[in-house]
């Protein structure tokens, strides 16, 4: 069940961007306000700049998600705007579900957040994130990140534990509840990330389905006619929300990037991968049962990621839910 947003709080709280981390060159100081994007090619009044539909402005929340075997089926993946994917240790992926046009009932299983989270929300504003924890070193980080961290230390009554899992794949947030919380004040509106909806290119290749790699995980995207969509399997099996059925995004981008150790831990001892958003490099987008080669730039984290032809042409995704394949390079 999803639900659309009521009467937003009044007396908005305008906050300044920090600038803890301009010293990692994770955001710069220039404020909270990116540059005003290209009035002709963004998406039109009473249209969503993440999925390009119909919408109503409304707060964004992005929620870390499990996604090992033991963390599915997953709920609330249906009623996302956007779906990342992100390596993590072990060659493991976890997904960062962005919600704005609506929100479900329930979202989860949520786990803990990690460093590339921060760069990766950026052009978002100052969203909400909900997230399971994250190890000690980290903390001070999401504390000046231009971001709302929610928790159970933050936002306890946003969470509930699920008896039919076991922990730590039993943790599960109520959004409306999230995004009510103290501890989210003012999560920002959505705006434009640098996506653009319309026309398919006139080419493209007709692909029936397309399959990424992980070093341990796979994701197969299978086109359906019927639902004029493509259909998710994780692992070779069909990937489903519990509370809307099959997953099926409208746009899959395969996004080659470079992913590399980064400066933390896992409480195994494991080192935490960093997925690098920020620059450019070559991607699939498949829509419409073809697939594109597309190019991807975004000159620095406050910046949102533009999505081309190769020839430099706005390369415009079908509107709906799109999904973001953070893939490694090679």
């Amino acid at each position: 069940m999803t639900s659309g947003h009521g009467t937003r709080r009044p007396g908005r709280i305008l906050t300044a961007f920090l600038c803890a981390l301009t010293a990692a060159g994770l955001y710069g100081c220039s404020g909270t306000t990116a540059p005003d994007p290209d009035p002709t090619t963004t998406a039109p009044a009473g249209r969503s700049p993440l999925t390009g539909l119909p919408a109503e402005p409304g707060p964004v929340l992005a929620v870390k998600i499990d996604n090992v075997a033991a963390a599915r089926p997953h709920t609330g993946l249906g009623a996302a705007d956007l779906v990342y994917v992100e390596q993590v240790e072990g060659g493991a992926t976890r997904l960062l579900a962005v919600y704005s046009s609506r929100l479900p009932e329930r979202a989860g299983p949520v786990r803990s957040a990690r460093e590339s989270d921060i760069a990766l929300l950026a052009p978002f504003g100052r969203p909400a994130l909900a997230y399971s924890g994250a190890q000690s070193a980290l903390n001070p980080l999401l504390a000046a990140a231009p971001l709302y961290p929610v928790t159970e230390s933050t936002a306890p009554g946003a969470f509930l534990r699920s008896p039919d899992r076991a922990a730590p794949h039993n943790l599960y947030l109520r959004p409306a509840r999230a995004l009510a919380a103290a501890a989210a004040p003012d999560a920002g509106d959505a705006r434009d990330i640098g996506l653009r909806f319309g026309a398919a290119p006139p080419d493209g290749t007709p692909t029936t389905a397309s399959t990424v790699r992980y070093p341990a995980a796979r994701y197969t995207f299978t086109w359906s006619a019927a639902d004029r969509a493509w259909r998710v399997a994780m692992d070779g099996r069909e990937a489903r929300s519990t509370d809307t059925g099959p997953l099926t995004p409208e746009t899959v981008v395969v996004q080659r990037v470079t992913v590399r150790p980064s400066d933390f831990r896992d409480v195994t001892g494991a080192v935490s991968p960093y997925t690098e958003t920020v620059g450019e490099g070559t991607a699939l987008v498949l829509r419409d049962g073809r697939a594109h080669e597309a190019r991807w730039s975004r000159p620095s984290a406050g910046s949102g990621t533009s999505f081309t032809t190769p020839d430099g042409a706005p390369l415009a995704f079908a509107p709906g839910q799109v999904w973001i394949v953070l893939a490694p390079r090679g």
